[in-house]
């Protein structure tokens, strides 16, 4: 798969016109060239500019990413739209599988149960499945599943090998990003309310495509 993008050279050229616009229209930045791939994916799946001031990375966030992926880790999201928007010839280029828990009844039940989301339920049972540790987990919609991961990071000492956290929302988004921001494990953040599953996906895929440059 020498392209990653498995476009048709007119779609190649309408991308590829597209970033040259966000280059020229974003001006300066302090991002470092991989950082950058990310950001601009970020900002070409939403056309918001905004986006070059959210995002935050840990210093071993892409190489982390990049690893992850070429290794074959598993994909742990909070819904099924992020899912639904991967490239699943990527994604198996590299033997990467995908995990979203949330619609499983035993999840659904259990939120009910004990007055929780199905979202923290679903990083739960993430965690019993044993796919969290060394996983790539992607947030992209459920502040409380991003809430959920920094607490199973901090008091339960999961290791992931990296963690998106982008969910979108008014309540407990913007915060639960700052606590992500927190954590000792490789992020990549974007602060504040914006965020998204379309997010998460353009991350997603500036990772696969990073992961495939360095290998060459």
């Amino acid at each position: 798969m020498s392209d990653m993008r498995q476009m048709t050279a007119l779609g190649r050229n309408i991308e590829d016109g597209s970033f040259a616009i966000i280059d020229r229209e974003a001006g300066r930045h302090d991002f470092d060239p991989a950082q950058w791939q990310i950001v601009r994916r970020v900002i070409h799946a939403t056309a918001d500019f905004e986006f070059k001031d959210l995002m935050r990375f840990h210093p071993d966030a892409i190489s982390a990413g990049t690893a992850a992926l070429r290794g074959g880790a598993p994909i742990v999201v909070d819904v099924k739209m992020i899912t639904a928007g991967l490239n699943e010839d990527r994604l198996k280029f590299y033997g990467c599988s995908t995990h979203c828990f949330i619609s499983d009844d035993d999840v659904i039940a259990a939120a009910k149960a004990n007055n929780s989301t199905r979202a923290i339920e679903a990083m739960r049972k993430a965690q019993r499945q044993g796919v969290l540790d060394g996983a790539i987990v992607a947030i992209g919609n459920a502040p409380t599943a991003l809430l959920e991961t920094v607490r199973l990071v901090e008091k339960e000492g999961i290791r992931p090998a990296l963690v998106i956290g982008v969910p979108v929302g008014f309540v407990s988004a913007a915060e639960s990003k700052e606590a992500a921001l927190g954590l000792d494990v490789p992020h990549i953040v974007a602060r504040g309310r914006k965020g998204g599953s379309a997010i998460a996906v353009a991350i997603i895929h500036a990772l696969l495509l990073l992961a495939r440059e360095t290998e060459q």
